[in-house]
């Protein structure tokens, strides 16, 4: 980085900036906890000749913990595209405008988070529905290890509430979809596209942007014949900006289609069948009667629903690479 004309592509710096923090992200936490395990020794011989630090002694065990369990987490993101940023897509299911609403607020949920985090947020794509929130969207969250630690999140969240929407004030059952998958770069060689599979429509934009967004055809639409994927951009004015894009999130669609045929075969040898995947689910988020958010398949629940929709994922996300790692999921009841 400290090279003359480092910064004279700036694609490719940003490449390298990204790469950086992904490798700190992994060797800082683990200088620190090296480094703390050091003075714990030496703090120890110090309190067996003087109990009084013993309450220090014991503030540093605890701290030396924290950073060997962030370690261990780290280490379970292993996966083949667990590095990458992810591109996370919302949609709105059954339950009418409340879906739509639901939808708009596990976009808030994940911009959130991933602000705690100081990762970036771009947004690819979204269709706010006529009524309130949203019927789809699409972001891209960039930082490090941003895809291993999302990949859990695909799957079915289903939300109970009373409805805001509903003038009898009756309780509501809304799904929202959620899909995540890794960010592929143009020279990644695993995921192969040829223009003969790939039907392109393009089509005017929608929604915020101005007039000269609806006037012209810069939407785009991509269908790709052997998976069936389609996706689609319009947040740019730009059709060659969102032809690119749309190419982007295609790769990324793709890419994680292949890495569930891997982890299904894995599956497969031991005579065990996916747990998750999308269209499955995953979590339910209850605002009545009482207020809880519980996951499905690690049985990790939180009682404040509030406090998750702030972004608070992490004890959810732990969770899940815990779960997996472990091989089992525990039987865990199903809510009503």
């Amino acid at each position: 980085m400290g090279q003359a004309g480092f910064w004279d592509d700036n694609e490719k710096a940003q490449a390298t900036v990204a790469e950086l923090k992904s490798v700190n992200s992994i060797l800082k936490p683990l200088e620190e906890a090296l480094a703390v395990g050091g003075d714990l020794e030496a703090l120890e011989e110090l309190a067996r000749e003087d109990q009084a630090l013993e309450g220090e002694l014991a503030t540093e065990a605890d701290r030396l913990e924290r950073l060997v369990d962030a370690l261990e987490l780290a280490s379970l993101l292993s996966g083949p595209h667990d590095a990458s940023d992810a591109i996370v897509s919302i949609n709105a299911r059954d339950g009418g405008t409340d879906a739509n609403d639901w939808a708009e607020m596990l976009l808030r949920m994940y911009s959130a988070w991933a602000s705690k985090r100081d990762y970036a947020v771009e947004l690819l794509d979204r269709q706010d529905d006529a009524v309130a929130g949203i019927q789809s969207a699409t972001v891209a969250i960039r930082g490090p290890w941003a895809y291993g630690y999302l990949k859990g999140e695909t799957g079915i969240h289903r939300l109970v509430r009373i409805s805001p929407f509903n003038s009898e004030g009756k309780r509501q059952t809304s799904f929202a979809a959620v899909d995540v998958s890794p960010e592929i770069a143009d020279d990644d060689t695993d995921v192969e596209l040829r223009d003969e599979d790939i039907r392109e429509d393009v089509f005017r934009a929608s929604g915020a942007g101005g007039q000269h967004v609806n006037k012209t055809s810069s939407a785009i639409r991509l269908t790709h014949f052997p998976t069936g994927i389609v996706v689609q951009c319009q947040s740019e004015r730009s059709q060659h900006k969102n032809r690119a894009t749309a190419i982007k999130m295609l790769r990324a669609r793709i890419a994680r289609v292949e890495e569930e045929k891997r982890e299904a075969e894995q599956l497969a040898r031991y005579k065990q069948q996916p747990k998750t995947g999308f269209g499955s689910q995953i979590r339910n988020y209850f605002l009545h009667p009482d207020q809880r958010v519980k996951d499905q398949r690690t049985g990790h629940y939180v009682g404040n629903f509030q406090s998750v929709l702030d972004g608070n994922l992490d004890g959810f996300l732990d969770a899940y690479l815990k779960w997996k790692a472990s091989g089992s999921a525990p039987q865990v009841a199903g809510d009503e």
